[in-house]
């Protein structure tokens, strides 16, 4: 049976869009469902948002290519209500941070596929602490694909770091779905605070030649 299907929809003072969403799925299909689930003007303005890419550098030099989205032009205020909505589903649902009881057991049982030297109850609680810790902003989907993936691919005790990118690399494209949301809810609200295009907006650029002729 099929994983398909919205999550929980979050208190009535902040409707969210019902979001289908199968973990199962691979992620090329798994983006293309959830965009088609969002509105049309959500979807237009993802179409017309604008890529770029830089460099990104630590102190140990280059680390790898950052691409950033800028909305179009002409984001209102109604466009970042949808915005919001839909990321109200991504950060209850989709996109959740995993619950302590399920990333604990899930790593415990990872690490027991490969056995390591004999350590204190106490160390072994600091080990636990460590894990859920570095883990705990990733969803629980993210995360049992990470182990799954290295069960199946690797032969020795995985590191933090290493299940780290895994839970990453999972949850990529949605992150990245969210994260233009996130723009476009930005982008309307700064729309809304500047007057949104309307009579506010209008009448600062007549106040301002006022006052210039003024002096």
């Amino acid at each position: 049976m099929s994983n398909l299907h919205p999550f929980p929809a979050t208190p009535a003072s902040s409707p969210s869009l019902p979001l289908p969403f199968d973990p199962a799925m691979a992620p090329v299909l798994r983006s293309r469902m959830l965009r088609e689930a969002l509105p049309d003007p959500l979807r237009q303005l993802l179409d017309r948002g604008q890529i770029g890419r830089h460099s990104r550098f630590t102190d140990d030099g280059f680390a790898d290519v950052v691409e950033d989205w800028t909305p179009p032009a002409g984001v209102t205020p109604r466009h970042a209500a949808l915005a919001r909505r839909a990321l109200a589903e991504f950060d209850t649902g989709i996109l959740a941070p995993a619950p302590a009881n399920h990333l604990l057991g899930r790593v415990l049982a990872l690490l027991s596929h490969f056995p390591a030297k004999a350590t204190t109850p106490e160390v072994e609680q600091l080990l636990a602490m460590d894990w859920a810790d570095d883990l705990g902003e990733f969803p629980a989907w993210a995360i049992d694909q990470a182990a799954r993936v290295w069960r199946r691919t690797r032969k020795w005790r995985p590191s933090i770091a290493e299940i780290r990118a895994l839970c990453e690399e999972a949850c990529a494209a949605e992150r990245a779905l969210a994260e233009r949301l996130r723009a476009i809810a930005m982008a309307g609200e700064r729309a809304a605070d500047n007057g949104g295009g309307g009579r506010s907006a209008a009448v600062r650029p007549v106040l301002a030649s006022t006052l210039r002729r003024m002096r």
